[in-house]
């Protein structure tokens, strides 16, 4: 069994417990993700199984999109609605002044990652240090925010619609805003919407894989993992050339426009993808299934 599983991440599990309970129903150990959702998080969690793991790496930094809801007012130890309560204020800011200062957070900006993450520093994760009370000077990180607008009400808070890069915090970036706004500020909700060009429209609830492994038919939820690749151009090869990719080597493609392309064999396999430059393609990473 091998492909991409768009999942539908429940509030109150880990990315981590996600990928165990897959192991368990489509009986495949080998099993990743891209992107860690947080335990409050809902939304959109990519999966891959089997060989489709090796791809993992390229699914990593692609941009994301997400539906969070900022509570003003608030401020918290994890920059979130589920940590210990810092300091509350009384809010008296105005939709407009709102939209003002979302302008600073969009674009490339310096984020400071929180406390409450799994960033390592000295060997030590920084939420290990945080739980023990302690904290430790974070260097600002570059990130790009896409897109940030105001996408309406979820009764007192306000829901943020965010486009942005590997890397951004989102509880940061309401964390920041409420500081900027001078009444603080954290996430009291998130949903991933999208992830590179996968959305949460084509996900599962780990309830329908189950149901769906109990008919035989989880293969079926599987996409194929060329379709991450999809914005670089197929080159087909014979079976020579194939037989040169299957062990380790590289080809001739005079024909080939350099950049990243996609490799299929004489069958229509997805084989690997390659490198072209200068008439010859370089493997990247192989997909095909080893014995």
């Amino acid at each position: 069994m091998t492909g991409i599983l768009l999942i539908d991440k429940p509030a109150g599990w880990t990315s981590s417990d996600v990928v165990a309970k897959l192991r368990g129903i489509l009986r495949e150990r080998r099993i990743g993700h891209s992107g860690t959702l947080d335990p409050m998080a809902t939304g959109l969690l990519v999966v891959f199984v089997g060989r489709a793991t090796r791809a993992v790496e390229f699914a990593e930094s692609q941009e994301k999109r997400y539906l969070a809801s900022l509570r003003l007012g608030l401020s918290t130890d994890t920059q979130d609605s589920t940590g210990r309560v810092l300091e509350e204020k009384p809010v008296s800011v105005s939709e407009e002044a709102l939209e003002t200062a979302l302008k600073a957070f969009r674009g490339e900006i310096s984020q400071i990652p929180p406390m409450y993450s799994a960033i390592k520093i000295n060997g030590q994760k920084l939420y290990e240090i945080a739980r023990r009370g302690g904290s430790v000077e974070r260097r600002p990180r570059r990130i790009t925010v896409y897109a940030l607008k105001l996408a309406g009400r979820a009764g007192e808070d306000y829901l943020l619609d965010i486009r942005c890069s590997k890397g951004t915090y989102v509880r940061t970036l309401c964390h920041d805003i409420g500081q900027r706004l001078g009444c603080g500020g954290c996430m009291s909700a998130l949903r991933r919407t999208e992830a590179g060009l996968f959305t949460l429209e084509g996900a599962y609830s780990l309830q329908q894989v189950q149901e769906a492994a109990d008919r035989g038919e989880a293969e079926r939820l599987l996409l194929p993992v060329d379709c991450l690749f999809a914005a670089h151009p197929a080159l087909p090869v014979d079976r020579k050339d194939a037989a040169k990719i299957r062990n380790g080597g590289g080809i001739s493609a005079p024909a080939a426009a350099d950049g990243l392309c996609r490799l299929y064999g004489p069958e229509g396999e997805f084989l690997a993808l390659g490198q072209a430059s200068k008439g010859q393609v370089r493997i990247i990473k192989s997909f095909f299934e080893v014995s």
